[in-house]
Parts: C-alpha cells; structure tokens; sequence
C-alpha cells in the first residue's frame, strides 16, 4: 500500500488520506501555519489532520463571535468533535436528580392547573354544604353561613398565591433550559453548515486542480503528438 509523510506531523499515513495545501481553504491554511510555519502551499497533510484544524477553526471562529465560550457551547463543539448527536448529552442532563423542592413545585402546578383538582374541590364543597343543611340539621359541626368552611377558603387564597408563584417559577426554569437546549441545535446545525461549506470548498477546489493537472497532462500528450509530426 502507497503511503506518504505528514508535513505536519512528520508521520505515516496511506495516499488515499493525502491533501495537498493547495486546495486547502485560505482560514483554514492560515490556521494550520499559525501552529506549523514550515506548512506552505506545497506541503501535504492528512484528512483526519485537515479536519482537526477545521474543528479548531470552528471553535475560533465561536469564540470571536461570542466572547468567552459558555458549557452550552462547548457542550457543542465537544459533539462536533465526537461526531455525536446532541439530544444524547441533552437527555442526560434532563435526568438529572431533582431536588425536594422542583418535585413538589412540578406536582402542584400538574395538580392545582387540572380538572381533577377543580372537580374534587368543587364535590368537597358541595358535600360540606349539604352535610349541614340536609343531613347534619339538628346539630351541625359548621352551620349557616358556614364559618369554618370560610376560615379554610380563607387560609386556602392565603397560601395560593405563593404556590402560583412557586409554579410559575418552575415553569419558568423549564422554559429557560427548553430555549437553552433550542439554542444548543441551532449554534450546532450552524456550525455544521459552515463546516460543510468548508468541505463543499474544498471539494470544488481539489476538482478545479485535478482538472487542471489533466490539462496538463493533455498538453503535454499533444505536444509530444504535434513534434511526432513535425518529425515525419
């Protein structure tokens, strides 16, 4: 098997991983001299190398754009780099333990936004009422107009506000790591655009070379033809 040395890494590699700098993209050549001045136009390198630097040119050009780089974002370059899909290292942050307080703010706004709580209220009520009127007429532990049931209504409108508030806080945290995790895909998806863009360059230009280096070769067929004929 035919193989050739890294200019970068001065090590083996086969010929069918080998990219010459020429048609390496200008952001991405430039990056690959910062770290190897030897490294010119001339010089070869593998594709594994050729992608290492495009992920490092991905993450520079983040960091230009954004500043300092938060987890969310090096939670995505890291599954650039694994070549990883997203939603695995998301649904793993979302089975992380819960504490006492988010498991009971989650209970009380599924329950207290629900038909379930607003039909058993609605038959305590009811039940309450008709105990001390119908049933319970000669000696009613809450008769007419039912000032126990009043002190619980009560103390009951006391604490709803605060437990409204805890559960909006709640679903607030929810839609704050549901944007999170939203904004997560998207830097992905494009970055990966702009890495596939890269590649579809790199592409056109390797074709524009090999296209060129057959021309040459063609020239040189004919010129070799046309000396042939002047000879005879």
């Amino acid at each position: 098997m035919k193989t050739f040395i890294s200019s970068i890494s001065k090590t083996e590699f086969p010929i069918s991983e080998r990219i010459s700098g020429k048609t390496v993209r200008a952001t991405i050549l430039s990056a690959i001299q910062n770290e190897n001045p030897q490294f010119s136009a001339d010089s070869f390198l593998s594709v594994s190398e050729l992608n290492y630097y495009r992920e490092k040119y991905l993450e520079a050009f983040l960091t230009k754009q954004i500043g300092v780089l938060t987890d969310s974002e090096r939670t995505v370059l890291v599954s650039l780099k694994e070549k990883t899909t997203l939603s695995d290292k998301i649904d793993g942050e979302d089975k992380q333990i819960m504490t006492i307080g988010q498991k009971i703010a989650d209970n009380v706004a599924s329950f207290g936004g629900s038909w379930t709580f607003i039909i058993s209220f609605g038959l305590f009520l009811l039940i309450w009422i008709l105990l001390n009127i119908l049933w319970l007429t000669t000696k009613p532990f809450d008769p007419y107009p039912f000032i126990l049931l009043n002190l619980i209504l009560s103390s009951l409108a006391a604490i709803q506000a605060p437990v409204i508030m805890m559960s909006q806080n709640r679903q607030e945290e929810k839609d704050r790591d549901r944007a999170k995790k939203d904004y997560m895909i998207n830097l992905k998806s494009e970055l990966e655009i702009r890495a596939l863009h890269e590649k579809m360059d790199h592409m056109i230009i390797n074709q524009q070379q090999e296209i060129l280096d057959i021309q040459k070769v063609q020239i040189d067929m004919m010129k070799d033809i046309l000396k042939r004929i002047e000879k005879q």
